[in-house]
């Protein structure tokens, strides 16, 4: 077993809690797994992005090369596109639907849009919408790491587990509060 993930958003919408979590699953799996983070300006909303490689067998370098992740977890359509070169062939891209719109000249949704539809194997949603729903939309990172569970290689109960791991400190609220955006995610991939 071997997974290469690409998680990237900007700056403030939980990219490393995403990373976090997986991280927290795999070690549970009993999986070898390697991180590199590239936090950009995170603090301005910048670019944020991590490589996560996970495996049953010893990971020797810790970023992915060029057409070779499995999996690409986008919070913001257009840093989905930045990091597209690195998705294998029959790799999958899941990504948020509705942009963050932090630079005067960002590109036109339509474009954008176009270049998503290329792709075989994607899943689009919006994390904000579905976060909303729930009460907050402080989980749509949690609600796009659910949409991704199928394609990571780790069981859903796996998962669950690392978020309570991770948010336990926080309050047994949080912790279902990101349960219940976990299974949103979750379902709304298997539909698609």
């Amino acid at each position: 077993m071997k997974t290469d993930i690409i998680l990237s958003g900007v700056g403030g919408q939980g990219i490393l809690s995403i990373a976090a979590v997986i991280g927290e699953a795999a070690l549970k799996e009993g999986l070898y797994m390697k991180q590199a983070e590239v936090h950009g300006m995170s603090q301005r909303g910048g670019d944020v992005q991590s490589n996560l490689r996970l495996s049953d067998k010893p990971v020797s370098s810790d970023l992915i090369p060029l057409g070779q992740a499995d999996l690409i977890i986008s919070l913001e359509p257009m840093e989905s596109l930045r990091y597209l070169p690195y998705l294998k062939k029959d790799g999958w891209l899941v990504t948020n639907s509705q942009p963050f719109v932090n630079i005067p000249n960002y590109p036109d949704m339509d474009r954008i849009n176009e270049e998503l539809e290329k792709l075989a194997h994607k899943v689009i949603l919006d994390v904000e919408a579905i976060a909303k729903e729930l009460g907050s939309p402080r989980v749509a990172n949690i609600v796009m790491l659910g949409a991704a569970t199928p394609f990571l290689g780790i069981g859903y109960d796996k998962i669950a587990d690392g978020i309570r791991s991770i948010f336990a400190r926080k309050s047994e609220e949080i912790v279902e509060l990101n349960l219940k955006a976990l299974q949103a995610g979750y379902d709304v991939a298997n539909k698609l």
